[in-house]
C-alpha cells in the first residue's frame, strides 16, 4: 500500500507540473501555450506566401502535438480570429455570435506580416525534439512582441488557473518607449468586443473590470445594443435578455437580431415602456453588464508565477533589448564572415595565387600552395584562414576567376564594412536601439489596433431602485395562504422582488417577508402591506385577553429577521385571547 501511495504520488506531480508548464499555462517569453507555439512555427515552416488548407496546417501540427486534431484546429481559429499573427480565410466563425467555424477543408491560412516580422528567427531559436524524436520544435519563439499581454489568454491547470485580458498592442508599445524612457505606464485592458470599461478596480492586472454592453436609445419605443462586453456573445446576451424578461425583470415586446459584422440588437418596448426606463434595468438583470477578474499566472524560468501587467511588460521590455542585441550580434559575424571571404576571393585571383597550383601534381600540393600563397598577404585578412576556407578557394572556377570584377569586389566590401559599422553603432546604445525598433513598429503597425473599449467610470445600478413592480400578492383567508402563487380577493399587493412585506395575523403572530410564493397562517390575516426595511414603523394594536378586556398598545417595528415569526403581544393565542385591530 506504501509502495503505491508513493508510485501515485510521484505520478501526480508529474502530471501537475505537465499540464502547468506545458498545457494551460502560457510562456512569459513568447507568450504562448505549446499548442499556439506549434501552429505557428508549422505554419511558418509552410510559408510560401499563398494560403494554406487548415486541414494541412491540422495535419502537419499533429506531428508536434500529440493530442489531437480537434484541438489544434480549435486553437488555430481561436488565434485567427485575434487578427494578430494568422490571415484566415473563409468562414472562420464570428466571436461576435458565437457562430462555429466551417470544417478545416474548407478554409484557409496564413502568417500576417507582423507575425512573420517579430515572431521568427531561425539562427537564434532554441529547438528539442518531438514528442516522437522525428522532428524538431522551439522551446519558445523568439517574439519580439509583448504576446501575453496582446492576447490575453485563460487556462485552467492542477491546483492554478490563469485569466489575462487582452490589452491594445499599440498602447503596448507606446508603454515599452516610456519603460525606456525611464516614465512610469498604466495599462488597461482592450477587449475585441469593444463596449464600455470601468477599470477602477482593475489594480495593475490583480483586480478586475467591470465591462457594459453599449446601449442605444433610437427613440423611446427602442433599445438598440450596438456593442457587447467581454466574454458575451450576441446569442448569449439575447439569451439573459430573454431570462430576464420571462422573470418578469423587464418588459420587452420583441428582440431582433440585426448583426453582421458588427452588432446590432434592436429590443422593442410595450405600451407603457420606456427606453430611459428599460436600459437600467438591462445592465441590472442581464449581461449587458459583467465584471470580469484578472489573475495574471505565467510560465517564468520553467515555474508558475503571479505578476501584475506593469511587471510582465517590464521583463518583455528587457528580454526585446537582449533579443535585439543577439541578432545585431549574429548579423555582425554574419557580415564578418562575407568580408572575410570577399577579402580571401580578392587576394585569390588579384594576386594570382591560383597560379600556384598549376604545377602542383597531388592534392596535398595544391592545398599546400594555396595556403603558401595566401599566407604572403596574411596582413590583409579579416581573421586567421582556416581549412574550409582553402576548401571553398579551391572550388572557384576557371571563369568567374577570368571575370572577377575588382570593382564589385571592393564595392561589396565597402557595404559590408558599412553593414558591420551600422550594427556596431546598433550595439554601442541599445537603449536607442529598441526605441527605434518599437517606434518603427507602432508606425508601420499601429493603425492597425484601435482601441476598441472605451474606458469611462461605470456608476452601479440599484438593482431596487429599477426593479418593476411585477409581483402580484394575495391571500385567501379560506386557506390560510398568502403570496405569488395564491388566488384570493384580500390583500392584493403588487411588489419587486426586492420589497419587503409585513404581515400581522388575528393570534397576534407577525412575520416580514419578500414577496413569498405561497406562505400559510395558521390565523386569519388582519393586516398586510409593503414594509420599509430601512425605518422603523409604529403601529397602535387593539387587542383583549384572555378575560375579555381589550387593550391598545404603541408597537415600534425596526428590527428583523426575514421569515422569522413574532408577536406583537405576549402569549395572546395562549391565554386565549386575540388582536382586534392594527
Amino acid at each position: 500500500m506504501a509502495q503505491l501511495e508513493a508510485l501515485m504520488r510521484e505520478h501526480f506531480v508529474d502530471y501537475a507540473s505537465y499540464f502547468i508548464l506545458d498545457r494551460a499555462i502560457p510562456d512569459i517569453r513568447d507568450g504562448l501555450k505549446p499548442v499556439q507555439r506549434r501552429i505557428l512555427h508549422t505554419l511558418f515552416s509552410m510559408h510560401d506566401g499563398r494560403y494554406h488548407k487548415v486541414a494541412s496546417i491540422v495535419g502537419e501540427t499533429m506531428k508536434l502535438h500529440p493530442h489531437g486534431d480537434a484541438a489544434i484546429g480549435d486553437a488555430l481559429v481561436v488565434l485567427a480570429n485575434k487578427d494578430f499573427f494568422i490571415d484566415r480565410q473563409g468562414n472562420f466563425g464570428d466571436p461576435l455570435t458565437g457562430q462555429p467555424a466551417a470544417a478545416p477543408r474548407y478554409i484557409e491560412a496564413r502568417l500576417t506580416p507582423l507575425a512573420l516580422e517579430t515572431l521568427f528567427d531561425p539562427n537564434l531559436t532554441e529547438y528539442v525534439a518531438s514528442y516522437d524524436g522525428r522532428n524538431r520544435e522551439p522551446v519558445f519563439l523568439p517574439a519580439k512582441l509583448p504576446v501575453v499581454l496582446m492576447l490575453g489568454t485563460e487556462g485552467i491547470a492542477v491546483g492554478m488557473a490563469t485569466k489575462i485580458l487582452p490589452h491594445n498592442l499599440a498602447e503596448l508599445w507606446q508603454a515599452q518607449i516610456d519603460l525606456l524612457n525611464g516614465k512610469p505606464v498604466s495599462l488597461l485592458p482592450d477587449f475585441q468586443q469593444g463596449g464600455l470599461m470601468d477599470a477602477s478596480a482593475y489594480d495593475d492586472g490583480r483586480g478586475k473590470v467591470e465591462v457594459r454592453a453599449k446601449l442605444e436609445a433610437r427613440d423611446e419605443k427602442h433599445v438598440v445594443v450596438r456593442e457587447i462586453p467581454y466574454g458575451t456573445t450576441t446569442e448569449s446576451l439575447i439569451a439573459s435578455i430573454e431570462a430576464a424578461a420571462q422573470k418578469g425583470r423587464i418588459k420587452l415586446a420583441a428582440i431582433n437580431d440585426f448583426t453582421t459584422d458588427r452588432v446590432e440588437i434592436e429590443l422593442a418596448l410595450p405600451r407603457g415602456v420606456t427606453a430611459d426606463e428599460v436600459i437600467p434595468q438591462l445592465y441590472a438583470y442581464t449581461d449587458c453588464s459583467v465584471s470580469v477578474a484578472s489573475n495574471l499566472i505565467v510560465v517564468r524560468d520553467r515555474k508558475p508565477e503571479q505578476l501584475t501587467v506593469t511587471e510582465v511588460l517590464e521583463w518583455l521590455t528587457k528580454q526585446l533589448r537582449e533579443q535585439l542585441k543577439a541578432e545585431l550580434e549574429w548579423e555582425r559575424t554574419r557580415l564578418l564572415d562575407k568580408k572575410h571571404w570577399l577579402t580571401l576571393e580578392r587576394i585569390f585571383v588579384e594576386k594570382r595565387v591560383y597560379k600556384g597550383i598549376e604545377k602542383a601534381r597531388t592534392d596535398d600540393a595544391v592545398r599546400s600552395a594555396v595556403w603558401d600563397g595566401m599566407h604572403e598577404h596574411e596582413a590583409l585578412f579579416v581573421r586567421p584562414m582556416v581549412e574550409d576556407d582553402v576548401k571553398r578557394l579551391l572550388e572557384i572556377r576557371i571563369r568567374r576567376i577570368s571575370l572577377f570584377d575588382i570593382e564589385k569586389n571592393k564595392k561589396d566590401l565597402s557595404d559590408v564594412e558599412g553593414g558591420i559599422r551600422e550594427c556596431d553603432r546598433k550595439l554601442k546604445n541599445l537603449k536607442k536601439t529598441t526605441i527605434d525598433y518599437v517606434k518603427g513598429l507602432l508606425e508601420k503597425y499601429g493603425g492597425q489596433f484601435p482601441r476598441r473599449t472605451e474606458v469611462t467610470r461605470i456608476e452601479a445600478v440599484d438593482k431596487k431602485a429599477v426593479a418593476r413592480q411585477n409581483i402580484k400578492l394575495a391571500y385567501d383567508p379560506d386557506t390560510g395562504f398568502f403570496g405569488s402563487a395564491v388566488k384570493g380577493e384580500r390583500f392584493k399587493l403588487t411588489v419587486s422582488e426586492f420589497d419587503y412585506v409585513l404581515a400581522i395575523a388575528q393570534d397576534g403572530v407577525y412575520r416580514i417577508m419578500q414577496a413569498p410564493e405561497k406562505q400559510l397562517f395558521d390565523a386569519k390575516l388582519l393586516y398586510c402591506a409593503p414594509f420599509d426595511p430601512e425605518k422603523a414603523e409604529d403601529f397602535t394594536v387593539v387587542y383583549r385577553d384572555a378575560k375579555r378586556i381589550a387593550f391598545a398598545k404603541q408597537i415600534t417595528i425596526d428590527k428583523f429577521v426575514r421569515n422569522r415569526e413574532y408577536r406583537l403581544v405576549r402569549d395572546t393565542a395562549a391565554d386565549g385571547g386575540n388582536v382586534l385591530f392594527v
